[in-house]
């Protein structure tokens, strides 16, 4: 049985997008980085899913069909991570798809792939 090895985002700047998704994820690269293309995986060697950046010059889609949900434990913990990212560089997403009460908040990384932190024990 196969699984999943690896998430590939498409970005526009790789070192910029090393330098957030490192941050904002306390992963590293796990080998040098190529100029269009780096793997990150989690800095305390757990494993998991690794996050791979790709260079691309696709645009970025505005309701993507696929993007990254990251769990938050609480609504207070979800808050604070929300502002930890935009401090790193990612902003918000002026969402029109939210629900009447959401668990998650949407944002954008330095490229503009959105991305959401999800409040875990939300209902």
């Amino acid at each position: 049985m196969v699984s999943i090895g690896s998430v590939v985002v498409g970005v526009a700047d790789v070192p910029r997008a090393i330098a957030f998704w490192t941050k904002a994820l306390g992963y590293v690269p796990r080998e040098e980085p190529e100029p269009d293309w780096a793997v990150l995986v989690p800095a305390d060697g757990r494993g998991g899913v690794s996050l791979s950046l790709g260079l691309s010059d696709v645009a970025v889609q505005p309701y993507p069909r696929i993007h990254l949900d990251l769990y938050a434990a609480d609504a207070a913990e979800q808050a604070d991570e929300v502002e930890r990212l935009i401090s790193l560089g990612a902003s918000r997403v002026d969402w029109d798809r939210y629900p009447q009460d959401p668990d998650f908040v949407v944002l954008a990384d330095p490229d503009g792939n959105r991305f959401c932190v999800i409040d875990t024990s939300h209902g």
